[in-house]
């Protein structure tokens, strides 16, 4: 029967990056920390500026796909559950610090794309240690996708390697919902903006979005940003018209379905459940009376399905 080939095989640097048994057998694996892949998805994003701008105008990919050995991943998505969140929201604030770094030098800062997009994935072909990154200018846009950037860093030298591939070849890789993370773009005003004060008075807990299922509204999104420490999310039968309820006019959601409330001892938001089902990142949320909420924390980053149907992400204001 004839052996599959592998990832690194297809692409021909089977012999760079997946050396012979005896080989991998006298190599330990390199451990990685949370602070290892944060400087890792920091130091690529740099090297994007690098190698993408041009005369004065600073270019940069907005999709990151961060890849890693399969039980690495499991262990960071069951050992260290929430980890990859906190790294990607590290990550970007620090992105803006440097593309804030060029700004005061006089270039030009302009993104290609509303968002960044973080896919962290796993793949059979990876070992322990191994890390590697895939980087996209636009997401979702109609460019061409048949030379992708791959930075790849052996586990037997730490030398990083970067080469062209064609997307058809990346199939292999997985990930759940627990690895994707979409964040708008949304640069901090500086400290020394004069209408810095006055834009922070102007506070956004959180922004939620959803896309309805419903035929009349044919796939229509629907955006709430979160101003009120205490809001509600219902359905197509809520009547009351009042900022801190965010209508969603679907017959699949129920009327009121959920209350999400900041806290500022913590800085957390947290979620309480009045729908007959809802599930926050593939986990069921218990129904409670809508006079004695029962409340769990809410990440950022969350994506919460109401009966089945409709999903809203929930992403930081």
């Amino acid at each position: 029967m004839e052996s599959k080939n592998t990832f690194w095989q297809r692409i021909g640097l089977q012999d760079l990056f997946l050396p012979g048994e005896k080989s991998k057998a006298s190599k330990a694996a390199r451990a990685l920390t949370p602070d290892s892949i944060y400087k890792y998805i920091l130091e690529k994003f740099k090297e994007s500026v690098r190698d993408l701008s041009f005369a004065e105008r600073v270019v940069f990919y907005h999709e990151y796909m961060i890849c890693f050995n399969a039980d690495d991943y499991k262990e960071f998505l069951t050992q260290k559950q929430g980890l990859f969140g906190i790294i990607v929201d590290e990550s970007v604030k620090q992105f803006y610090q440097v593309l804030r770094a060029h700004t005061k030098e006089g270039k030009k800062v302009q993104p290609s794309s509303s968002k960044w997009v973080f896919r962290l994935v796993s793949h059979p072909d990876y070992e322990r240690g191994d890390i590697g990154f895939i980087g996209k200018l636009l997401p979702g846009s109609s460019q061409k996708d048949d030379n992708l950037r791959v930075t790849f860093i052996p586990r037997q030298t730490g030398v990083v390697q970067t080469f062209d591939v064609n997307e058809d070849i990346l199939k292999g890789f997985t990930y759940y919902s627990e690895g994707y993370y979409e964040l708008p773009y949304a640069p901090e005003l500086d400290e020394t903006d004069p209408i810095a004060e006055k834009k922070k008075t102007s506070k956004v807990y959180a922004r939620l979005d959803t896309i309805m299922p419903d035929q009349k509204y044919a796939g229509k999104k629907f955006e709430y940003l979160m101003k009120d420490e205490d809001i509600v999310v219902s359905g197509a039968e809520e009547t009351r018209e009042e900022p801190h309820v965010f209508k969603v006019p679907s017959d699949w959601v129920d009327t009121p379905h959920l209350r999400i409330r900041f806290n500022a001892a913590d800085g957390k938001l947290y979620l309480a459940s009045f729908g007959e089902k809802t599930i926050i990142n593939e986990n069921e949320v218990k129904r409670s009376n809508i006079n004695s909420p029962d409340w769990m924390e809410l990440p950022i980053n969350s994506k919460i399905m109401l009966n089945g149907i409709v999903g809203i992400n929930v992403f930081k204001g």
